[in-house]
């Protein structure tokens, strides 16, 4: 589904489900050199140009903003990569699902879903998902858009709709998405999700009910806190008793039995009541997905009328750093056998706690500069020092702001570690880098440098 990623703005859910890239020596030492990181951040929207994806050509627009660098990331699928973190964490919830919920003929009741292009249109990432023109989720600084028309799905409900009108009533989908975010060690410009959706017919909800022949599915009332007007208050408590059931026993699975868990009311555009899902470990409360009752009119829309449903998103990289102590998001793109090899185990299900490979010193640079008159977004910077900085930035702080006091032009001033997640870096890669993207804010952004 969508996730707390899809938080911007007033704290808006634009997506359900709650995101570090290997970069050859090659393309490392292109990133370091001033010419060539700018050469690629002025080649994203040469006039006339297309780019080439998956197969296929988008011609670019004014929209277009994918870096070469984020490009370089689609097809990895580290979700498919046997014994990858990631992996583990996805084919955990599957076999949960496969052993749990079967269908009359004893196949899985859900299907799954974890290769589908992750290019989509933008009617298939916002609109089928009822996420109003003017939302926030929209943004261009939040996404990569190759074209007004197309872009990296924001989150894996992008293909909801679709499914649903294919006539699956069952189904998780898992796969990368693409957000353009803040830089830290919890956050990433690709992250995968996995996420659920689950239909009812009339006669599979009320089946084992007292009196259930009687009871229906849709009404004509008005919309409240606890329900949609369309639902009766019997099928929709029965829909969300049968998602958290669901919910309880998947982290039950994940995390062991016996955790304490507690549900917190959010708002999302495509749910009903929706929730997010909070869990006690170690004595603290993590988020760990959101969920909901599905919005009859997304339902109706892709032509399952009679049905009503719940979904759910989570993100898998929020799960494996929380179950295996992994502290950084920028691990799961290494291909360092030290961190890949402590995944390879027999089962599955077998307990694993990363053991820290040497952690090497960081170091730290500053950059200043006067912001332009418009048209200035953070995350435009930040894409801009993945783009030059690639993997080896741990970190970047806004650390101080300044308005002249006669010009009241505005100044902020950027705080950024380095550091490599395999050996110790020099003064003269660090500042080689430095200058580049130096170099490259005043040429791409249009601000006035400090520096």
């Amino acid at each position: 589904m969508v996730g707390s990623a899809l938080r911007r703005g007033a704290h808006a859910y634009v997506y359900l489900v709650s995101k570090a890239s290997h970069i050859s020596r090659g393309h490392q030492h292109q990133a370091w050199g001033s010419r060539p990181a700018a050469a690629e951040c002025a080649a994203q929207r040469a006039p006339g140009s297309v780019v080439e994806l998956l197969g296929k050509s988008y011609p670019q627009d004014d929209y277009s903003n994918l870096t070469r660098k984020v490009l370089t990331k689609v097809g990895r699928n580290l979700h498919n990569q046997q014994h990858h973190p990631l992996w583990l964490i996805k084919e955990r919830v599957k076999e949960h699902f496969y052993k749990q919920y079967v269908g009359r003929f004893g196949t899985p009741l859900f299907s799954v879903h974890d290769n589908l292009s992750p290019v989509v249109t933008t009617w298939q990432n916002f609109d089928s998902l009822l996420i109003p023109a003017d939302h926030p989720s929209r943004k261009k600084g939040d996404n990569y858009y190759l074209n007004r028309t197309h872009m990296l799905r924001a989150h894996t409900s992008a293909h909801q709709w679709d499914l649903l009108h294919a006539g699956l009533d069952a189904f998780l989908v898992v796969g990368d998405v693409y957000r353009r975010d803040q830089i830290d060690s919890q956050h990433y410009p690709i992250f995968h999700q996995l996420e659920a959706v689950r239909l009812f017919s009339k006669h599979e909800l009320f089946a084992g009910i007292k009196d259930g022949e009687s009871l229906q599915l849709f009404e004509e009332s008005s919309r409240s806190a606890h329900k949609q007007e369309t639902h009766t208050m019997e099928a929709m408590k029965l829909v969300e008793f049968d998602l958290k059931q669901t919910l309880t026993r998947l982290v039950a699975h994940l995390f062991g039995d016996g955790l304490e868990i507690r549900w917190v009311d959010c708002y999302f555009p495509f749910t009903h009541p929706s929730f997010e899902m909070e869990i006690n470990f170690h004595g603290e409360w993590l988020e760990v997905l959101g969920c909901g009752v599905m919005e009859q009119q997304l339902v109706n829309s892709a032509g399952a009328q009679d049905r009503i449903g719940w979904a759910f998103g989570l993100g898998l990289e929020r799960l494996a750093m929380i179950l295996y102590d992994i502290p950084d998001i920028r691990l799961f793109w290494s291909e360092d056998q030290r961190f890949l090899k402590q995944f390879r185990v027999s089962n599955i299900n077998q307990k694993v706690k990363f053991q820290p490979l040497s952690k090497y010193p960081p170091m730290i640079n500053d950059i200043s500069f006067w912001l332009p008159s418009e048209n200035y977004a953070e995350n435009d910077f930040y894409d801009l020092v993945r783009t030059i900085g690639g993997d080896l930035v741990e970190k970047v702080d806004l650390i101080d702001k300044y308005e002249h006091p006669k010009t009241h032009k505005t100044s902020h001033c950027y705080r950024i570690t380095y550091r490599h997640m395999e050996r110790t870096l020099s003064q003269r890669e660090v500042r080689h880098i430095h200058q580049a993207l130096q170099e490259a804010a005043v040429q791409r952004l249009g601000v006035e440098g400090r520096f």
